[in-house]
This record gives structure tokens, sequence and C-alpha cells, in this order.
């Protein structure tokens, strides 16, 4: 079974071949990152009608694969999306993604689009095939690792999030222009990235991460307009494991100026403390002890192994096998032997964020790169 006649890279990162830039699966068939491209009528591209989910290896490890599957799961079947690929098959495509780019520490995509409608000029929703993306490439911080280090500058939006009851937040999707918009007043003002209100000026969530405050050593997070993170998730099992008061509660922007220590989480970052709101310094202008805390806990379970699936060597990576076996491997030449697996890496306490290859788009197809930020 082969996919470009190129195996997997050297361990401890990097990768050989045309697998440098990261592995991309779509059409059915694995391609370097370079080559991965949609037809310019995909609904995915034209309406914003896809779902995605983002998962990241460390260590030659996925951290909470299982719950990401769960939500992405759940977000097609909201959207009514049914791709021809089951679990098992989603699950191993994305083993081969990882597996073929040879990365140690990887930021690894799926995504479900509506597709193309097979009547040309439909508006049917049911009338498209609807086909899984999925790719993996180099690690990605949504907010820079010198950022974090520092703390985030961080600027509370004008604009407002858009209400839940039009675009489900709890559905991971592309359709950012709130976001972006958010964004773009940030950075005019100087700030490293913005955070939402609702229109009845309560906090939500900013540009693909979820938001946290500390205040008197209680730990608060949003109820309302934000995804359900995975990142999210973890850190409140962290404080109930550390014995910090925590909760998931209405925050109204008032009681977000007047915090202690403001952190965001997300997949493509962890835990990243924040030293600024607007014009005010938190604390000493540096990450708060108890964002501190959170991160180094946070990149300890990493190390420890918890929720943990080790990446399948390349020969394994599309195990169990199945009738999708055909489409999940084109035609070519014997793979090269892969690695032995060996023991798994010990994750290191955050991976640097290299360059991502530029995708080469070729008409009429659009190239397939990931959305800046977009990981929770």
């Amino acid at each position: 079974m082969t996919d470009s006649g190129d195996g997997p890279g050297a361990r401890g990162g990097t990768a050989a071949g045309r697998f440098a830039g990261g592995a991309a699966y779509v059409g059915g068939r694995f391609v370097p990152m370079a080559e991965a491209v949609l037809p310019v009528t995909d609904w995915g591209f034209t309406r914003s009608d896809v779902v995605y989910d983002v998962v990241h290896v460390v260590g030659n490890r996925f951290f909470r694969l299982q719950d990401h599957l769960d939500r992405f799961e759940r977000a097609m079947a909201r959207r009514q999306l049914r791709p021809p690929e089951d679990r098992a098959a989603i699950e191993a495509v994305l083993h081969r993604c990882v597996a073929l780019s040879g990365l140690r520490d990887a930021y690894v995509s799926m995504a479900c689009s509506r597709g193309r409608p097979r009547v040309a000029g439909s508006r049917r929703p049911a009338d498209c095939d609807n086909h899984l993306i999925a790719y993996a490439i180099p690690w990605i911080d949504v907010i820079p690792k010198e950022v974090q280090e520092r703390g985030a500058h961080l600027w509370i939006a004008g604009v407002p999030r858009v209400p839940d009851a039009s675009v489900d937040p709890t559905v991971k999707n592309y359709q950012w222009s709130d976001l972006t918009g958010g964004l773009l007043e940030a950075h005019g003002h100087g700030f490293d990235t913005a955070i939402l209100c609702d229109a009845e000026g309560y906090v939500t969530e900013g540009p693909g991460f979820n938001v946290f405050m500390v205040r008197d050593g209680r730990v608060l997070t949003p109820d309302r307009g934000s995804l359900e993170g995975i990142t999210r998730r973890t850190v409140l099992e962290i404080c109930d494991e550390l014995g910090i008061e925590a909760a998931v509660a209405p925050i109204p922007r008032a009681l977000l100026e007047d915090a202690d220590e403001i952190f965001t989480t997300t997949t493509a970052g962890g835990v990243m403390p924040g030293a600024r709101l607007g014009g005010r310094i938190l604390g000493n202008d540096r990450p708060g002890p108890v964002s501190l805390r959170l991160r180094d806990a946070y990149w300890r379970w990493h190390e420890e192994g918890r929720h943990a699936t080790p990446v399948r060597p390349l020969d394994a990576a599309l195990s169990p096998p199945g009738p999708l076996d055909a489409a999940l491997s084109p035609p070519g030449p014997p793979d090269a032997a892969p690695p032995p697996p060996g023991p798994p890496d010990a994750a290191t306490p955050h991976p640097g964020p290299p360059d991502v290859a530029t995708p080469h788009p070729g008409p009429p197809d659009v190239a397939l790169a990931p959305p800046a930020g977009a990981s929770a």
C-alpha cells in the first residue's frame, strides 16, 4: 500500500520527499499538502458549508483523539453531512496522514464538506456528494510562542459574536466573519488577538480559542457563544484534580475587565496566558500564577501519556482493514519499510511553531490550507 513512493521521514520531526510540508487526504487519495486542492464550485469553499475538527500530535501521540472524533461525528450529524468514510476509516486516514508526513508534533485536521451538487445549479443540499478532507502539517500555535511567554495582549472587540441561534458555536465551522472582524479590529489597535462578546455584553470566545478568567483564585469560562473545546474540558479536569475551584458560567464584560488573570485555550497552543486586556495590565504584565500552573499541568498530562493514542506506523495506519482500503491506497511501488515504532516519545513541553509549506494552487481548484487560528 503506497501513496507517493515516499515513506515517513526520520525520527525527531523531520519529513522527507514530497510529504515534507505535510500529508493530505482529499478526493479519496493521499497527496502532499502542495497538491491538495478542491474544485472551486465545492460548497465548502463557496458557502462555508463544512464542519471540521482539529486534534494535535505531540511526541508521536494523538491527544484525546476519541474525544475529537466524537465531536466531529456530532457536528456532521447536526449538519446532515455523511461522507463515505465511517468513523474507523476517518481515524485510519488521520493516522496515515501523520505517518506519511513523518511528523512527531503535528496539527491534524479533519473536515467534511457538503461538496458539489450532482445536478448543475441545484440549491438542494441533499443533491451534493459530501466528502472527507484531512491533513497533517507541522505544529501551529494560534498565538506565537514568544507572545505566549510574555503574555498575550487581548482586545475586547466591538464586533458582536454571531447569535447561537444563527450559527451553532458548538459545531466547528469556517463561518468566521465576526471572528475575522474582531481580529482586524484588535490588530488595528496594536493587540495580539481579540475576545468577542455577544449582543447582550456577555463574553463568548476568540478566533479559534476558548476564554478563561481567574478572580480571587476561582477559574471561570463562558457558558455561551463558544465551542465546547477539548482543551477547555482538559483544563476544567485539571482544575478538579488540583483542587482549583472552576465553573462554566455567564461572564459579563465588566467581570472580565476586573479579572486577576486571563488565559485562552486551544488545541493549537494549549493554555495560553494573557498579560493585558485593552489598556489594563493584568498582574505584573506577565502570565499569572494560576495560568502558569494550569499550563504546566496541561503539558505534564501529555508527558505522562494521559489520553494518548500512539500514531500507527505506516504499514499499520489503515488498520482495521475494510472495504475502503482500495480507495485509501492508490497504486504505486511498495512502501519503504517504516522505522521500528519503539516506545512512545516523551512529549516536549511545548513544540515550537515551524513554518508551513505554502500550498500550490492549480486551476480550477482551490488549495487547502488551515484557517488562521482555527482550532480550539
